[in-house]
Order: structure tokens, then sequence, then C-alpha cells
């Protein structure tokens, strides 16, 4: 006849059950998380911040813009207006960048 598992082994064992329950439990929130971040970029991605219409990408003085053709926005990525204004130093981010990182801002 099998012996009966003390209280301390029952305990063990709880606990090993519900630490499982735990990970699964966030493995499923992370990939939902996951999810539901993709699902907002491809639904937000070139798409107007003002009137939510399409962007298309255009040429503007030398650089690449998003422009939205409904309301006549023009969206800039980071470091495009520092080009069309022909500045040669970087802008803040750049400099906090290379301080941070130790990178040479230039």
């Amino acid at each position: 006849m099998p012996d009966k598992p003390s209280e301390n082994e029952q305990e063990y064992f709880q606990r090993l059950d519900m630490e499982r329950v735990r990970a699964a439990r966030e493995k499923a929130a992370r990939e939902t998380a996951a999810q539901e971040a993709a699902r907002l970029k491809q639904l937000h991605w070139m798409r107007c911040p003002k009137c939510g219409m399409e962007l298309a990408e255009v040429e503007f003085r030398g650089v690449t813009v998003d422009a939205c053709f409904a309301c006549g926005g023009m969206y800039f990525d980071s470091g495009e207006v520092d080009k069309l204004d022909g500045r040669k130093e970087p802008g803040l981010l750049g400099r906090m960048s290379a301080t941070l990182f130790g990178r040479d801002a230039g």
C-alpha cells in the first residue's frame, strides 16, 4: 500500500502547480499585450493624427516627409526638421543620445 503524501509534500506540489498557473497567465498576458500593440500599430500606421486619413510619403525640399492630402497636414520623423533647417549640429535628442551612449553627436 503506497504511503500517503506528507503535508509538506502536498504543500510543495500545490506551490508548484500555482507557479505553473501563474507563469501560464503571465505568458498569456504578454502575448495578449503584444497582439494588441501590433493591432494598434497596424490600425494607426501611416494615418494622419489629425483626421485619420492615410498618409503618403512625399519629397519636400530634399527630405521625405509624411503628408495628408485630406487635411493638408505634414508630419516629420526624427531629424527631418533639422535637415530642412540645414542645421549641422544635432538636435536635443541627438545631443542627449551622444551624452548617454558616448557617441559622437556631430
